[in-house]
């Protein structure tokens, strides 16, 4: 029986060190809650460098498909602490999280920026820390582009995908958020802007500023809440 608890700790550790997941322990006066972190750079279809920190999209799709299909599994915690990166990829994960069935709540912590805010309104319920930050800017691309009218058309769609997508999971209107996108005064060499804590909930994306603990108490809320529905049903 020791050996299988240390077996099954040792399964838990590696789980967190390699793809930032785990499963917190249920008790008996609470819900089993799985936990995933969006950390660093999403990464897409090109492996990054090793001595950058990324969050893998193929970790992180087969974890949510896994988490709606289980019975074990309440409710889902997202912690945010990620740059940006891969649009395609992180559009891909914030549509899983907003397709959950389960309760979802997500917790900005030191920032979510550029295709990090859809990942941060994807879930049922939002939190950023008081210093928490978000920036949103246009779509980027590095390296060469074709200098035609239809480059930039593609450019448009995505950034309307994005756009979209944020404005119908969260208050802010499009006109607002393409505003705050376009913004030449904040950012020294980019355009775009950066929201610090409570702005964001100001500006209608997050629904309001808090810390684990409320996060926490957000998420068991919403399961028992969901459960009786579901008892009287």
């Amino acid at each position: 029986m020791a050996n299988k608890k240390i077996e099954e700790e040792k399964h838990r550790q590696e789980r967190i060190e390699e793809t930032g997941q785990v499963t917190l322990d249920k008790n008996e006066d609470k819900y089993s809650i799985h936990l995933i972190t969006i950390i660093g750079e999403i990464e897409g279809h090109d492996n990054l460098g090793n001595n950058t920190k990324t969050t893998k999209y193929e970790h992180i799709l087969p974890q949510l498909a896994s988490i709606e299909d289980s019975k074990d599994i309440d409710g889902v915690l997202v912690l945010l602490n990620t740059m940006g990166g891969d649009v395609e990829a992180g559009l891909a994960i914030a549509e899983m999280i907003a397709s959950l069935s389960k309760p979802t709540v997500s917790l900005v912590l030191g920032g979510s920026h550029s295709i990090g805010v859809p990942i941060a309104v994807s879930t049922d319920y939002s939190f950023i820390v008081p210093t928490g930050t978000m920036v949103i800017h246009p779509v980027r691309m590095n390296g060469m582009v074709i200098g035609v009218p239809q480059t930039f058309d593609y450019f448009k769609q995505i950034q309307n995908r994005i756009t979209g997508f944020v404005c119908n999971h969260c208050k802010i209107s499009e006109q607002r958020f393409e505003e705050l996108m376009m913004e030449t005064g904040i950012l020294t060499k980019d355009v775009g802007t950066i929201l610090v804590g409570q702005e964001a909930v100001k500006e209608g994306i997050i629904n309001e500023t808090g810390g684990m603990k409320d996060a926490m108490e957000k998420l068991h809320s919403m399961i028992t809440k969901k459960k009786k529905i579901k008892a009287k049903g």
